[in-house]
């Protein structure tokens, strides 16, 4: 089932449908419940990278007995399932609350920090790759690639952060540097002060959406309109 042109999960115990923007159920037994599930944060991005990062990483075999491999193309190929719509300036249905401060389906990340919510429009991260910014009152920096669509954000206090000489690659960056000169690790959970590594910056859930997707959920989100 789709809701505002995104899809909905259900839960198998009271089959409640549940809004994957906000967590919350929208319809069923749960529904006016008060409960919101818990967001983790998650990272769109290519094997190569990821793999570069992570090399004792499982992964998931084609071969799963329901599918035949030739099935599983990718997204790029033009017999792709979702290839016509990921091509397509239009959704495949009505959507009705729209904002033309950019294209219906530039991909953003969507950061919530407490009540406030900011959209980051990917192909900004890309060209930037480190934004120092604050979201609901608080500090955040945003790290993103030039490679693909992973972007992650952590808190960052009054730090300010900056590229280190050492990491010249194109992906998100392993180590970024404070105003100071220190050196922060940058892993899936935190960013870690690489000379006293209790001093920890947590990740924050993040959304990877189309713009149209995230707005019909956060409309009074806010913009990153770039440096």
């Amino acid at each position: 089932m789709l809701y505002r042109s995104n899809k909905v999960m259900y839960d198998r115990l009271t089959n409640s449908l549940w809004n994957q923007f906000t967590g919350e159920p929208i319809i069923g037994p749960l529904w006016n419940s008060g409960m919101q599930l818990d967001f983790f944060p998650v990272l769109v991005t290519t094997w190569e990278e990821w793999v570069e990062l992570h090399p004792d990483t499982t992964v998931l075999d084609r071969e799963t007995g329901h599918y035949p491999v030739t099935y599983y193309l990718p997204e790029e190929h033009r017999e792709a399932i979702y290839y016509d719509y990921f091509n397509s300036p239009g959704t495949m249905f009505a959507v009705p609350d729209r904002d033309g401060r950019l294209a219906t389906k530039d991909v953003v990340l969507g950061v919530q920090v407490n009540d406030s919510y900011k959209a980051y429009p990917v192909a900004a991260l890309q060209e930037e790759r480190i934004v120092n910014d604050a979201v609901g009152g608080e500090g955040v920096v945003v790290l993103g690639s030039a490679a693909s669509q992973g972007a992650r954000a952590y808190l960052r206090g009054d730090r300010v952060f900056e590229a280190a000489g050492e990491d010249g690659g194109v992906g998100i960056p392993s180590v970024i540097a404070d105003a100071d000169g220190g050196r922060w690790q940058v892993t899936e959970e935190f960013l870690v002060n690489a000379a006293d590594w209790s001093e920890k910056l947590a990740r924050i859930p993040t959304h990877t959406s189309y713009w149209f997707g995230w707005f019909q959920f956060h409309g009074d989100t806010e913009l990153y309109t770039g440096r």
